[in-house]
């Protein structure tokens, strides 16, 4: 998935989801499937397609790939806690996500591509793999070198952007600290998710 480079509004059709909160995405019409037909064609979801498609959502969602996806549900399911609640949890402490979630980009492949090139810091020190999983009072901040090219992205998010509660913010400064793990009402999603489908998919 990460070397797709088509255009990423078929990925929402394909899905039937909004796989990022942009206009562009939002507001397609996602009951056309992709292509120049739309699939007008559409065959009977079987229970493996609709499992399929949740667990594509996610991936999509948080641009993980289908390995990078099963290692996080391996570490779920090793988890005492409910599976589903950890999986949300693990995906959103992506430092990619925290990055898309403190406002300082506007997509997830923004926010991937800003920490690849080493432009974020965490807790004063370079981190350049958006799979770093942030921990509570992580402190991420942006080099400041890179405080020109980061905050001009920053300033092309939407107003409507909400930044979570578990994430103390500053967009103007460009730095963010995680007070707290995200708790499962505070995840944010433009579509529906049935996590049971997913966790069914994978295991």
């Amino acid at each position: 998935m990460g070397r797709y480079t088509g255009p990423k509004v078929k990925k929402s059709k394909r899905v039937r989801a909004p796989i990022a909160e942009t206009t562009k995405h939002m507001k397609a019409d996602l009951d056309r499937g992709p292509g120049q037909h739309g699939m007008s064609r559409r065959r009977r979801m079987t229970l493996f397609g609709e499992r399929l498609r949740e667990k594509q959502k996610l991936c999509l969602f948080y641009h993980v790939s289908d390995k990078q996806f099963r290692r996080y549900m391996a570490e779920a399911s090793r988890s005492p806690t409910n599976t589903a609640d950890m999986l949300n949890e693990l995906l959103e402490r992506r430092l990619d996500n925290v990055v898309r979630r403190a406002a300082f980009c506007r997509t997830i492949w923004q926010a991937r591509q800003v920490v690849v090139h080493g432009h974020i810091l965490v807790n004063g020190k370079k981190v350049d793999r958006p799979s770093f999983q942030v921990r509570p009072d992580d402190v991420i901040t942006v080099r400041e070198k890179s405080k020109k090219a980061v905050g001009a992205m920053a300033e092309s998010v939407d107003a409507g952007n909400i930044i979570p509660q578990w994430l103390d913010a500053d967009v103007d400064k460009l730095s963010c600290k995680m007070v707290r793990v995200p708790q499962q009402d505070e995840i944010f999603r433009p579509f529906e998710t049935n996590m049971g489908h997913v966790v069914e998919f994978v295991r």
